[in-house]
């Protein structure tokens, strides 16, 4: 009996930390269309004329996954909720570099899916908004860490529950908080969540 999907992966993940290459060549197949999804997530919202294609993002965030061999990998959402950081601090990078040669004039705009429902007509860039997930890190570190795998990391409320090791409504409602925390960030207020 093959074993389930996310179960095969850890295994893998599992067997590559422990040195074994070959589980990283049977590994790669089986997670390269979520990376891609992820990955993709992030493009689209960008401005027309970007330089950073889906492929592109998905293979440099492998480079950096292959670095970090020393993980002790719990599970296929741990994996993904690494992949998304590297993806993020990608994005991040590149957009900082953009807006040191433009002098900010081109930064990169993500819109922020459920961000965006309580203001749509606000896109925050990927730097703006990187510094607000680093604002809410400095608060409350686990929320900051919801955002970046549900939001980045394109994870459900039970991933993101089982990567953290709380309870899906723990989930939910630092889902709500950070939300707020982000907009009023974002937007410059100064009020309360």
């Amino acid at each position: 009996m093959p074993l389930p999907a996310s179960a095969d992966v850890t295994s893998l993940l599992v067997a590559w930390s422990e040195g074994d290459d070959s589980a990283l060549a049977q590994l790669v197949p089986r997670v390269y269309d979520e990376l891609r999804r992820i990955a993709h997530h992030h493009v689209r919202a960008e401005r027309p004329g970007r330089t950073l294609q889906t492929t592109a993002l998905v293979h440099e965030a492998y480079l950096r996954l292959v670095d970090t061999r020393r993980v002790r990998w719990e599970s296929r959402a741990h994996f993904l909720s690494v992949a998304a950081q590297a993806m993020r601090r990608i994005l991040v990078d590149a957009a900082r570099a953009r807006g040191a040669r433009k002098r900010g004039g081109d930064a990169l705009s993500v819109p922020l899916d459920e961000v965006a429902l309580l203001a749509p007509q606000r896109e925050a860039s990927v730097v703006a908004l990187d510094d607000a997930l680093n604002a809410l890190a400095e608060v409350d570190p686990r929320k900051s860490r919801v955002v970046e795998l549900r939001y980045f990391g394109g994870l459900s409320v039970e991933e993101t529950a089982a990567v953290l090791h709380v309870s899906p409504e723990t989930v939910h409602r630092d889902w709500r908080v950070a939300k707020a925390f982000l907009l009023r960030e974002l937007s410059g207020k100064d009020t309360a969540p």
